[in-house]
């Protein structure tokens, strides 16, 4: 199936996001703070100490890829709340690189509609 006119305007301008993208990789963008529930920070540092082991990767879609790396993201985020979180009461406070919160809420994208 081809592209309509649409279609490949969308790729050209994901392309230039992406160029933006490297062009604030390079700067040092300052660290938000947020709040997380319990439950979810729990999650997030256990995913940042669970061992996944060593090797090369399997194959994988490119649904398994972006799984992943939302899973990667996970496991930063659990990392930032292990180095530096605040736990109060039913929610963690910590300071996250925009990075992160831009990956997650990405990865919100990604969830099944309800």
């Amino acid at each position: 199936m081809g592209e309509t006119e649409i279609q490949k305007t969308w790729r050209r301008e994901a392309r230039v996001a992406g160029e933006v993208g490297t062009v604030l990789l390079d700067q040092s963008l300052p660290q938000v703070e947020v709040r997380l529930p319990r439950n979810l920070a729990e999650l997030a540092v256990a995913a940042w100490e669970r061992d996944d082991g060593e090797g090369p990767l399997d194959p994988e879609t490119y649904e398994q890829s972006r799984q992943r790396n939302h899973a990667g993201t996970l496991a930063l985020i659990g990392l930032s709340i292990t180095e530096r979180g605040r736990w109060e009461g039913d929610e963690v406070v910590v300071e996250l690189d925009p990075v992160f919160i831009g990956n997650a809420v990405d990865a919100a994208d990604d969830l099944p509609s309800n």
